[in-house]
């Protein structure tokens, strides 16, 4: 299959979801691995929407806002039209107060490098050991518009209107 072409995967055949009949569109993002003994980024089941990123090098993350990019051992192919979002994994964050520092972190199609994710420990007492090989992240790769802005002199009326933030209630 070509770089960037999609198919569709029937997961009922592939123990699915539930039993349910249900499809779902993948894409082939090509992967270099800049360290071989790293897995690929992977999902941990069926229909997840996240695939697991790890570290390639172990880091402390001093309490109360330490934060450090770690490297992952791969470089991506994202296909145009398409983005990579890197989101935080909600068990670090739970436990540990680790999550990610710009999230989602966005992964253009044309980004070669190797990918990196900016961990910032939120617990203001402990420190986060990461350790070579750690989950710690997740990848979302999404189907991703071009917008054509277009200047105008006014904006048609919405329900919200020019409520800003906060204006919706709590």
């Amino acid at each position: 299959m070509a770089p960037g072409s999609e198919r569709g995967v029937d997961l009922h055949r592939q123990g699915g979801l539930g039993g349910a009949l249900e499809s779902v569109t993948t894409v082939s993002v090509p992967v270099v691995r800049i360290d071989p003994d790293l897995p690929l980024p992977s999902y941990s089941r069926v229909g997840d929407a996240g695939a697991d990123l790890v570290a390639r090098h172990g880091v402390t993350l001093a309490p109360g806002g330490g934060r450090a990019v770690v490297p992952t051992g791969i470089a991506l192919a994202i296909p145009v039209g398409y983005a990579g979002f890197v989101q935080p994994r909600s068990g670090l964050a739970l436990r540990h107060g680790v999550t990610c520092l710009n999230t989602p972190g966005l992964i253009d199609a044309g980004y070669r490098d190797e990918i990196g994710v900016l961990l910032v420990n939120t617990d203001p007492d402990v420190a986060y050991e990461v350790h070579r090989g750690d989950r710690i992240a997740q990848l979302v790769v999404q189907r991703v518009e071009t917008a054509a802005f277009v200047e105008t002199d006014e904006l048609s009326d919405s329900e919200r209107g020019l409520g800003g933030f906060g204006s919706t209630g709590r």
